[in-house]
Order: structure tokens, then sequence, then C-alpha cells
């Protein structure tokens, strides 16, 4: 009885130092562009631009994110990324995600819907 006390201490600290020294999982493109934005709607087929809308960008898995807006001409979608350069763009796909790497603040463009829209990551400098 008491080995058996002796073994399941054991394996419960083992277990516990090796979740302690796992190295933090490493980012990806979704961790870079995640964030909230300012911009405007430069462009819409079907209407009007418009000032003062906001997107937020979300890493709903890896180097793949959700995008949601605060204007309802700009449905929730998802994009899968990858990295062309100095830029994270949607990798395949008719609509348009774009984040440019060496802008400061960095600069994200969509084109969803025949809405176009651009704007800045709030409070943020190139990571």
């Amino acid at each position: 009885m008491r080995y058996g006390f002796v073994f399941a201490c054991a394996v419960i600290l083992g277990t516990a130092a090796l979740q302690a020294s796992a190295p933090p999982p490493k980012p990806d493109l979704a961790d870079l562009v995640s964030g909230n934005y300012a911009g405007d709607v430069i462009s819409d087929a079907r209407g009007s631009s418009r000032d003062n809308v906001d997107v937020t960008v979300s890493r709903i898995a890896p180097n793949t994110v959700s995008v949601k807006s605060s204007y309802s001409r700009i449905p929730t979608r998802t994009f899968r990324l990858e990295r062309v350069m100095d830029t994270i763009q949607n990798k395949g796909g008719e609509e348009v995600f774009l984040v440019e790497l060496k802008k400061s603040p960095i600069s994200l463009m969509l084109t969803i819907d025949d809405v176009s829209w651009a704007g800045v990551r709030s409070g943020d400098a190139i990571p």
C-alpha cells in the first residue's frame, strides 16, 4: 500500500514537471495579425463609403483567423493565411485579406462581398 502511494505521487509529480517544462507554442501568422483594427469602407458596389468601421481579427486555428466587423455590409469570414514577402494574405479564394507588416501601425485591407475596407491595427506597432 505504501509503495502504491509513493508510485502515485511520483507519477503525478513527474507529469506536472513535464507539463511545466513544455515550451509555449510558437506564434503563427494568425497570432501576428490578431487584434482590433480601425478604418473606413473605401468602396461599396451596393452603397456608399462609410467612415469609422471597426474590424476584429481573431485567431481560430493555426494560421487561420475570423474577421468580424461593426458594419453589417462586411459579413463575418474565415481566412487561411500565408506569408508573402512582407505581407500576410488570404491563402486562396476570391476575397482579399492583406496585412502589410512593414507599415507602422500595421495595416489591413479587406474586400468581402463587393465591399473594400482599409484600416490600421489599434494601439500597435510592427511586432
